[in-house]
């Protein structure tokens, strides 16, 4: 790792590995937006069940979910720069495979959904592995900085990405996936020009012990798990991507092009906080400010819910994918700044699972719920269930909410680090 000059320490991008990390992160994310939009869709098209749209999100979490120990492991053993590059390999092949399905233009979606499972079992391994990665390019100082940054990467995607599947899915299905994989197969190069970064790599035997190191960690540091089961509680309830493709068709009565623009606003209002938050981070009273933008998250999702109009969506959608941003910097730093190295991936798998819970477990429940009460009703009740949540996490871990800055530990009551960790 490079060492920048002393004004630039905080910025992540004076680190060379950093940068074509966050290249990677950006061409995997377009990749992802393009072809989870395009999957969604045809699905919706050729199904009209929200019930099989909500399945999407469930066969790309399941794997995350099965393999937890085994991912986390991986990523505290093995050489993590090589696993990201295994697995955008196997994503590369889920792509060509959605390619050739959609080009012997079948009308049978079991096949995609098999994909589906292929893809999210690559993701799983991605997850632990990438987000373990981070923080050995660049030092403590920068971390709060590269987690902002990394994440505009993907909300660049989340804006530019749907709008560009929707279009390039109105061309044909072909075009799209044949896309997402060319952007995976530039990401291959990319990762692998990121130099190889120190690793801690254990070498012990592997023991049951070992497996669960993970969660020993977290469940005796009550605010990394707070800070995890808050993002998997929240969004689980508040969660509404997968009723976009509804609220497009159905709803706000738009098409291809209207599902891609309700799918980029999040990331519109994401990537405007990342950049107010890049000149202006996050300094004082980080805890109570994480649990008021959780809280903001589902009350203009409740806006979204109830809208009628395109006008009024896309701006409320944008509201949460800003009040989103904030929460992610603020979990994200503390997450990984209270982790020691030696049991980072492990920690990591299982805040993939958390994530995974969040959003495409999240999207099952949607879907589930819209099929009986109707996708209204189903955004609405999560908005609010998103909303107590917040309420609820900021009286059981009194720690994370009187936790006050990202730069250095604050130990609060009932808050202890184990000293050792296999």
């Amino acid at each position: 790792m490079s060492t920048p000059p002393a004004d630039a320490a905080r910025r992540a991008f004076s680190y060379i590995g950093f940068r074509f990390f966050w290249i990677t992160t950006l061409l995997v994310s377009f990749a992802v937006q393009i072809m989870s939009v395009s999957i969604a869709y045809q699905i919706y098209t050729v199904t009209r069940e929200p019930l099989l749209v909500g399945l999407v999100g469930l066969c790309l979490f399941l794997p995350a979910l099965v393999l937890i120990l085994v991912t986390g492991l991986a990523a505290d053993r093995f050489n993590r720069r090589g696993i990201m590059a295994i697995c955008l390999s196997v994503e590369l092949l889920c792509a060509v495979g959605f390619l050739l399905f959609v080009n012997a233009e079948a009308h049978e979606i079991g096949p995609l959904f098999a994909i589906l499972v292929v893809l999210g079992t690559a993701r799983a391994f991605w997850g632990p592995a990438a987000q373990s990665l981070a923080p050995n390019l660049v030092p403590p100082e920068a971390l709060s900085n590269a987690i902002t940054v990394n994440a505009s990467a993907w909300q660049i995607a989340a804006i530019a990405g749907p709008a560009l599947g929707g279009v390039l899915y109105a061309f044909g299905p072909v075009i799209a996936f044949g896309t997402g994989a060319v952007l995976l197969f530039c990401a291959i190069g990319s990762v692998m020009m990121i130099p190889k970064p120190p690793q801690r790599e254990s070498h012990a035997a592997t023991s049951m012990e070992t497996l669960l190191g993970g969660f020993r960690y977290i469940f005796s540091n009550k605010v990394v798990l707070g800070a995890i089961s808050l993002d998997m509680f929240a969004v689980l309830m508040g969660g509404a991507v997968a009723m976009l493709p509804i609220y497009a068709t159905d709803i706000l009565h738009g098409g291809s092009i209207a599902n891609g623009l309700l799918r980029a606003a999040p990331g519109l209002g994401a990537i405007a906080m990342a950049l107010f938050l890049t000149r202006f981070p996050i300094r004082n009273f980080a805890g109570r400010l994480l649990f008021v933008f959780v809280a903001l998250f589902g009350a203009f999702t409740v806006v979204f819910g109830f809208s009628t109009s395109i006008w009024i969506s896309i701006p409320a959608l944008a509201l949460v994918g800003a009040s989103d941003m904030v929460s992610v910097t603020i979990r994200e730093t503390i997450m990984q700044l209270w982790t020691p190295e030696e049991v980072r991936g492990r920690v990591n798998a299982v805040n993939s699972v958390f994530i995974g819970a969040s959003n495409e477990l999240g999207e099952f429940r949607a879907g589930t719920v819209a099929h009986f009460i109707g996708p209204v009703a189903a955004v609405v009740i999560g908005g609010f269930g998103a909303m107590a949540v917040a309420g609820i996490w900021s009286q059981i871990f009194p720690g994370l909410r009187d936790q006050d800055t990202l730069d250095r530990k604050m130990v609060a009551d009932g808050v202890a680090e184990p000293s050792t960790v296999k």
